[in-house]
């Protein structure tokens, strides 16, 4: 299991590398226009969160470890294809291909883990992993951090090549992860179940809004901050660090405390509240004129909106596998992983128009929908169980 841990570590350094630098290397280098990047990324990730349950379904059929090691192999070569991209058409495809490789690659990753973790003990693995991944990606970050200050075509350049590297490192480290047995479709069953369970659906579209958080940090606020509010723009540096930082000391604790479908129910309801709280601190951010009382009223409400997400990561964790089928864990996970691909497909852009247009009453109507999605996730987990019981009693 060290060597699923170290290949996931290995390639959050490439996706934080990437995440820092690539809006600027497409802007200033490959010469794209902000809105061909954002159409391109766009179109990405919609046909990567459609891909990720046919590749997750691949996984369970031919083995998640040879699945992720190709998708792993694909995401570097996709990576390595950027460096070449020169016109809109050229930049879509290879986003599109980036997309389906990443979101097939979490699909056959939490197979693998579903299938060489005990049931009792995936929740908390998958927090540590969780918490890896976010040191991996800070250090990503600071390489892409050293191209932007520099600013020259080769920095730029190199951190492409760091990420691709880190990629083909991950798939030469999970080659040797243990294997998992492939399924082979039964007779008379449908080839992708997943898509005919509604319950399970609507859990993965619940876990979709909660994780409409996840363009805070990277795009909204440093945008609320520098027009809405008096505090100093590189404030949002420091609340980046203290989310990093408290995932990646408190995640594991955290999800020690969901041992169950209730328990994580319980989870989810609390992170519905504790985001919905943070949305209305974020809000009164704008009133007054105080830099240091809106920067203590922005460091507040990154602090409940960590404790959210770590609260929402964990109790989801538990869904995703928890009822998911014995030897469908790849397609279910490509379904469920689906919510983040959208979440960054739609996210900026329905957030910058909700929160920069609306103001206060667009951080109420936000945080209103994690309340919603959080409250309305243990009933949907208890129709989700009893379709899955009366599955098997048919069986």
């Amino acid at each position: 299991m060290n060597r699923l841990i170290s290949a996931q570590l290995i390639s959050s350094v490439g996706d934080g590398a990437y995440y820092v630098s690539s809006a600027l290397y497409f802007t200033l280098v490959v010469g794209l226009s902000p809105a061909q990047v954002g159409l391109g990324l766009t179109v990405g990730w919609a046909v990567g969160s459609v891909a990720g349950v046919a590749l997750g379904h691949l996984a369970d059929r031919r083995g998640p470890r040879g699945t992720a090691v190709l998708l792993a192999l694909g995401t570097a070569v996709s990576v390595a294809a950027f460096l070449f991209v020169g016109s809109i058409v050229a930049f879509v495809i290879a986003a599109c291909v980036y997309a389906c490789c990443q979101c097939g690659l979490g699909a056959a990753r939490q197979a693998l883990l579903a299938g060489l973790t005990d049931p009792a003990e995936r929740t908390t693995f998958r927090a540590r992993l969780q918490a890896l991944s976010n040191a991996g990606i800070a250090i990503g970050a600071a390489l892409g951090g050293i191209a932007l200050a520099l600013g020259t075509r080769e920095a730029f350049l190199a951190v492409f090549v760091v990420d691709a590297l880190a990629f083909v490192a991950a798939a030469l480290v999970l080659r040797k992860v243990p294997s998992v047995a492939p399924v082979p479709v039964r007779a008379g069953e449908p080839s992708v179940a997943v898509l005919r369970d509604r319950p399970y659906a609507l859990l993965a579209l619940l876990n979709m809004v909660m994780l409409l958080y996840m363009p805070l940090f990277s795009l909204v606020l440093p945008l609320w901050i520098s027009t809405r509010t008096a505090a100093p723009s590189w404030l949002v540096s420091a609340m980046l660090v203290l989310n990093t930082a408290s995932v990646l000391v408190f995640q594991v604790r955290v999800a020690r405390g969901v041992t169950g479908l209730r328990s994580a129910s319980r989870y989810a309801r609390y992170a519905g509240l504790l985001l919905f709280v943070s949305c209305l601190v974020f809000s009164v951010s704008a009133m007054g004129d105080s830099a240091w009382a809106a920067a203590l009223v922005l460091l507040v409400g990154a602090a409940l909106q960590v404790l959210g997400e770590m609260a929402q990561a964990a109790g989801y964790w538990e869904i995703g596998f928890g009822l998911a089928p014995d030897g469908r864990q790849g397609q279910y996970q490509g379904l469920f992983g689906a919510g983040a691909a959208i979440a960054r497909m739609l996210g900026p852009v329905l957030l910058t128009g909700l929160i920069l247009v609306g103001g206060a009453a667009g951080w109420v109507v936000l945080g209103g929908l994690f309340l919603l999605a959080g409250t309305l996730t243990a009933p949907a987990v208890r129709w989700a169980d009893r379709n899955q019981s009366s599955i098997a009693c048919r069986k």
